[in-house]
């Protein structure tokens, strides 16, 4: 039996979905999840001068004050602790998030009795953006045993006044494998879409170096490449620059495969802008995890988790994510994005 008529039979056993197999069958594999979310101003209550944190105060525009961060921090620990539950009793074993701003809120949050039993560990760089917002990772110890991690800085060239979130990359054995995963928040379309092309341009370049670095030493390795874009799957940051198609049966040499791309097309949606979903939430693949025969860790699906008390319900934004404010009013919900995971299966 060829590879690629192999592939496509690995394929169709799986294109009815891992829930729909048998006892047996989901006895017969080990599962893995991995995920993004993005946190939507993660801030505590503490003046810090290095930090863009005024509005995040107790005096500040938000009245930012302890109740509303321990409110926030409950809400997120609980939003987390679901995520992927119906698959995996344990949840999502590595989650990449954004918008937080420091290790602390990161600490506090995986401390929370939502989240506290699976004794999820931080990683954590401070990053120069202007708003004071980083990105991070946590990850449970019994799937997860990280051996390095390192922050890298996105350049604009010709552009020295330009600053945004540090790309995250942490390196490790997942259950026994070898795995990588780059945590990012792409510069976001303030002042427009074109004007502000050449920052995610320039995260899209960054991210395929820190891969491609990875890849000539492992051509086999397995990274995951996760975050808030800021772009959709289709856009030419993705597409041309990071070299991401949502195409798995046909990639071409050097493409990266993106399975947020069929969910975007289809009409899901991790934001909304202006009354239109769409997917800027992604984890882009490398081909070292592109299933068949899932005798390693291998992807099976990706999922939005859009679960309903994540929705605001009712009047103009009913079906949006369910957020912490709108307008400058507190609304004591969860995020203005959706979290967002992968599955990964391997033969027990």
């Amino acid at each position: 039996m060829n590879k690629h008529f192999a592939f496509i039979l690995a394929l169709l056993a799986f294109s009815l979905g891992f829930s729909n197999l048998t006892a047996q069958e989901k006895q017969a594999y080990k599962v893995g999840l991995v995920g993004f979310y993005n946190l939507e101003n993660l801030f505590d209550t503490i003046d810090d001068p290095l930090k863009n944190d005024q509005e995040f105060l107790p005096e500040g525009l938000n009245q930012w004050n302890t109740e509303k961060y321990t409110t926030k921090l409950h809400n997120m620990a609980y939003a987390i602790s679901t995520i992927g539950t119906d698959i995996s009793p344990d949840g999502v074993a590595v989650l990449g998030m954004s918008e937080m701003e420091n290790r602390t809120v990161l600490e506090d949050l995986v401390a929370q009795p939502e989240l506290a039993d699976r004794h999820y560990q931080v990683v954590h760089y401070d990053s120069p953006d202007r708003r004071g917002v980083d990105v991070g990772l946590i990850y449970n110890p019994k799937y997860f045993k990280m051996t390095s991690s390192k922050s890298y800085r996105t350049v604009v060239p010709n552009d020295p006044e330009f600053i945004t979130r540090d790309q995250l990359l942490v390196s490790g054995m997942f259950d026994g494998e070898p795995m990588h995963f780059i945590v990012m928040h792409w510069p976001s379309r303030f002042g427009g879409e074109k004007r502000s092309l050449p920052g995610r341009v320039a995260a899209a370049t960054l991210c395929r170096h820190i891969a491609d670095s990875i890849l000539r030493e492992d051509a086999n390795a397995k990274i995951i490449m996760m975050g808030d874009y800021n772009d959709y799957p289709d856009n030419k940051s993705v597409t041309e620059y990071l070299r991401a198609s949502g195409d798995m049966k046909d990639l071409r040499d050097g493409e990266f495969f993106n399975p947020m791309y069929e969910l975007h097309k289809k009409g899901y949606g991790t934001n909304y802008f202006r009354d239109v979903p769409g997917v800027l939430d992604q984890t882009v693949i490398t081909p070292g995890l592109l299933p068949t025969d899932y005798s390693t860790y291998q992807f099976k699906v990706a999922k939005v988790h859009n679960k309903e008390f994540l929705k605001q319900h009712g009047g103009r934004y009913n079906g949006y994510p369910f957020r912490t404010f709108a307008g400058g009013v507190w609304m004591g919900g969860y995020s203005d994005h959706f979290p967002v995971y992968v599955i990964l299966l391997k033969k027990a």
